[in-house]
């Protein structure tokens, strides 16, 4: 109540009544002072239009409605905003374990780790150590070819980081019995890369490429003369305090992995394919690295071109395999823009899946606020139980919003088509599965 006695003595409207009200000797038109002070008050009853940003506790909230509404086996859900940190876990760390998962158990980021990569190419170049413009051959191992464009244009780092090398997606499907993430390693890519022929032009065409990110953690790994792992362990895990992130996990942290539904593979070493999707973590340490990415005071930054735009979908002839969490408008490196650059609704989010899991990091970077999320798959998405199939990422992206306090973003218009692989790139001396079981093993590479 003394909060509406303040409005109305230090409002402006307030300062018109008492204007009317010192002259009404004088007015003729006492009916008009009546409205007056009926229309102000009213306008003091009436509601604010303005809304309040989602609370943490309904964060939480939805977060459950949301795991309740899907046929998940767990569930692991990171929010911050700003200095506000929210860890909420759901579901059980596998299937029949009684066990919730909470903050410690160990997740597969899956092509979340790609982010990791593009950040360590921005500290580099930050740095001078390499440059985006760099021709990957630069990096490539003595005696080895990298292909060109029909016109001579050469692939670039920037080209590996944004999708636009003109690569295929993959080298060739899994090998029968090959550990998630660990195919194909350094020694493959580079005897398969010189005898390809690339899809498009570099530079002018999107398509998305898991290759293209190992290629590129290849090439940081040449120019520092370290090995990927212990270039990420030294440049982005330790400076961060990211105990439980990383490519070699521990029988410890094996125990903690969390697990869905069926066999999804041994938890390995998975250094093969570390820049494109082979990092482990937790959600006590994904606290950590949004609050880096977002430049939460208190934590360490990343560089600022990090998270910065570099190229618009309409520059691109064509553009496949960047849709899974909405229609781009933006490519980063590593990152995809969602919605209207102008709009405060912005997002930069990157999507992750395979081996039984499905991650995804969505980021406002103008309201200092991330959402990461986690869930391990159930088989058949337990239809008996009569849970449907729940699009993570546009809830997730509709959490965020609603967090960020920001409108929520447009639905997507396209439909997500998985990018075709040229058949020219198949390694036919693996394929001694049947086609289903090459169709099963790409589907479940990570996105």
């Amino acid at each position: 109540m003394q909060t509406l006695i303040k409005a109305m003595h230090e409002s402006p409207a307030r300062r018109s009544l008492l204007a009317v009200n010192s002259s009404a000797s004088a007015s003729p038109w006492p009916a008009l002072r009546l409205i007056l002070c009926g229309a102000f008050l009213l306008a003091l009853a009436a509601p604010s239009g303005a809304q309040q940003p989602l609370s943490l506790a309904d964060a939480g909230q939805r977060g459950a409605d949301l795991y309740q509404q899907s046929a998940v086996t767990g569930m692991v859900l990171v929010v911050v905003r700003n200095r506000e940190v929210m860890v909420k876990t759901y579901g059980e760390t596998f299937p029949g374990s009684g066990h919730a998962p909470d903050a410690n158990s160990l997740i597969r980021l899956c092509s979340i780790s790609k982010v990791f990569t593009a950040g360590l190419l921005t500290q580099l170049a930050a740095e001078g150590k390499v440059g985006l413009s760099d021709p990957l051959q630069r990096y490539a191992p003595p005696g080895k070819t990298v292909p060109q464009g029909a016109d001579g244009t050469p692939i670039t780092l920037f080209n590996l980081a944004t999708h636009t090398a003109g690569l295929p997606r993959e080298v060739s499907a899994y090998p029968a019995r090959t550990p998630h993430f660990t195919f194909p390693d350094e020694a493959f890519r580079w005897t398969w890369l010189p005898g390809q022929k690339l899809i498009s032009t570099p530079g002018t065409a999107a398509l998305y490429s898991n290759i293209g990110f190992d290629l590129l953690g290849d090439a940081l790994a040449s120019a520092t003369h370290m090995s990927y792992a212990r270039l990420l362990h030294d440049r982005l895990l330790q400076p961060l305090g990211l105990w439980d992130t990383t490519l070699v996990p521990s029988s410890e942290q094996c125990a903690r992995l969390l697990r869905g539904t069926g066999n999804e593979g041994p938890c390995t070493d998975t250094q093969p394919s570390g820049p494109s999707g082979g990092v482990y973590s937790t959600a006590t340490d994904m606290v950590k690295f949004l609050q880096y990415l977002l430049h939460v005071p208190g934590s360490p930054a990343q560089p600022a071109a990090s998270l910065a735009v570099y190229l618009k979908p309409q520059q691109l002839v064509s553009v496949q395999g960047l849709n899974h969490a909405g229609d781009p408008t933006g490519i980063g490196l590593g990152w995809i823009q969602l919605g209207d650059p102008a709009s405060p609704s912005v997002v930069m989010e990157k999507t992750g899946g395979g081996a039984g899991f499905e991650t995804y990091i969505a980021l406002s970077p103008q309201r200092q606020t991330g959402v990461f999320l986690a869930v391990t798959e159930a088989k058949g998405k337990n239809k008996a139980k009569g849970k449907a199939h729940v699009d993570f990422y546009q809830e997730s992206n509709n959490l965020l919003t609603a967090l960020a306090n920001v409108p929520p973003l447009p639905p997507k218009v396209h439909v997500t088509r998985t990018a075709r692989m040229n058949p020219k790139v198949h390694v036919r001396k693996h394929a001694t599965r049947s086609t289903k079981a090459q169709k099963h093993s790409l589907a479940r590479k990570p996105r």
